[in-house]
């Protein structure tokens, strides 16, 4: 049996906490990567997943993903993770392992701080909230940091996608530029209204087929099979449903010129990064462009700042990725080990 310590994501986690109780059904991982900039902040994720090693696998993954975002994104905190393991695709997680999972939380004295993820919403927050205090992304009064990340983050993905496309394809306008857009939830779908409004052409696809339809004909886009977006030719490919979707396999199929969206983990692998690179396609980093939602979250928790603070930093983002491509284009690296090698830097493993 291979320990947790052995894992290709393992990457030096600070803790790996399982959490089971019976009376609830909960079973849960949280796992804690970094706290060396502060507590450990990620959302917490209630998905069905085939075996339990991949599940923890996903929160490695995750939780590493938000040492580095958080890091880049100039936030006082660590990188953590809460994921929640349904019973089965579909299923809608119950109160009872909602306040399981924040005694959890509460458990761990500070060290893990939770949010809203997939599967998740402020509602159930609220319920997690009533065992811990160690939790953000509640519903706040207008003006204040805090509440839904979704739009945020779709607000900061909209403006990374602006700025690869004048970086990867000379375009200061929208106008005209195909995007081809995996999962329109939360925020594949803000992203693609505030795309529409600027001009540009969407093809939209999402598993759940009549979602992206109603999305479609509410703005005016083109559909196509959740398994045939990646080979639509768009100029611009976004990604913002679940993540390694860039694969050996899939990285080959790509027509678009740039890579830039909201899903977290959108590369499978290290080597996959040599492979997108190799073909010539800028690819915005996933952790970069994706702050958005925990920049609010973060400040709330933080309590620094009111939402005019929150979409200040997000702005920031642009810059951010600007920094990583000129590093790119200097040293001939890909793009995503540049940025993996600013975050390592400053979360003190550099």
């Amino acid at each position: 049996m291979t320990s947790v310590w052995d894992l290709p994501d393992f990457d030096s986690h600070e803790g790996v906490h399982t959490f089971t109780d019976r009376a609830s059904g909960l079973r849960a991982i949280i796992a804690v990567h970094s706290t060396h900039l502060g507590p450990a902040a990620g959302g917490a994720r209630f998905w069905h997943y085939a075996a339990g090693d991949l599940a923890v696998t996903d929160a490695l993954r995750l939780s590493r993903g938000m040492s580095f975002k958080n890091a880049m994104a100039g936030l006082a905190l660590g990188g953590g993770k809460g994921v929640i393991l349904a019973d089965q695709p579909g299923a809608v997680i119950s109160d009872e392992r909602l306040r399981a999972f924040g005694r959890a939380v509460e458990s761990l004295g500070g060290t893990y701080v939770t949010a809203e993820d997939v599967g998740m919403s402020e509602a159930r927050m609220k319920v997690i909230a009533s065992e811990t205090k160690f939790v953000s992304g509640l519903p706040v009064a207008s003006g204040a940091a805090g509440g839904d990340p979704g739009p945020y983050t779709a607000h900061g993905v909209y403006l990374g996608v602006k700025a690869a496309a004048k970086r990867g394809l000379g375009s200061d306008d929208m106008r005209g530029v195909h995007v081809a857009i995996q999962g329109v939830g939360s925020v594949g779908g803000g992203l693609a209204r505030l795309l529409a409004k600027d001009g540009a052409r969407l093809t939209l696809a999402d598993v759940d087929a009549e979602r992206a339809k109603a999305l479609a004909a509410e703005l005016g886009a083109e559909t196509v099979a959740a398994g045939a977006i990646l080979g639509v030719e768009a100029d611009i490919f976004s990604p913002n449903a679940l993540g390694a979707i860039l694969t050996e396999a899939t990285i080959p199929t790509l027509v678009a010129k740039v890579v830039a969206g909201g899903a977290n983990n959108q590369l499978a692998t290290r080597e996959d990064y040599d492979r997108l690179h190799a073909r010539g396609i800028l690819y915005a980093p996933d952790y970069v462009i994706n702050a958005g939602g925990i920049i609010n979250v973060g400040l709330e928790y933080l309590g620094q700042g009111d939402e005019a603070e929150v979409m200040a930093r997000i702005a920031k983002i642009p810059a951010r990725l600007d920094e990583v491509w000129d590093e790119s284009e200097r040293t001939g690296r890909p793009a995503a080990e540049v940025a993996d090698t600013i975050a390592q830097r400053l979360i003190g493993r550099g």
